[in-house]
């Protein structure tokens, strides 16, 4: 079942989504919704078995330690979609 949702948005991001959106064939709302259910389901995340090439290459690469790997996948994200 679906339920209206009101948000509250910068007005430049809900433009340069819409036309996001529009380029891939989808409606903002699918892309909402979508990406709601991915940060979710993170949970059922922990639950999945790491492959033996993955587990192979764990330590092989050493990241500083003030890494943080939300912002920079948030910055080249934003990069990317935002400020094409």
């Amino acid at each position: 079942m679906s339920t209206k949702l009101t948000l509250t948005i910068d007005k430049a991001v809900i433009e340069k989504s819409k036309r996001y959106a529009k380029k891939k064939g989808r409606s903002l709302s699918e892309i909402i919704e979508n990406y709601l259910k991915a940060i979710s389901s993170e949970d059922q995340k922990d639950e999945i078995e790491t492959s033996p090439i993955v587990k192979s290459l764990r330590g092989s690469f050493k990241m500083p330690e003030n890494f943080d790997y939300k912002k920079e996948l948030t910055d080249a994200l934003t990069e990317k979609y935002l400020n094409s």
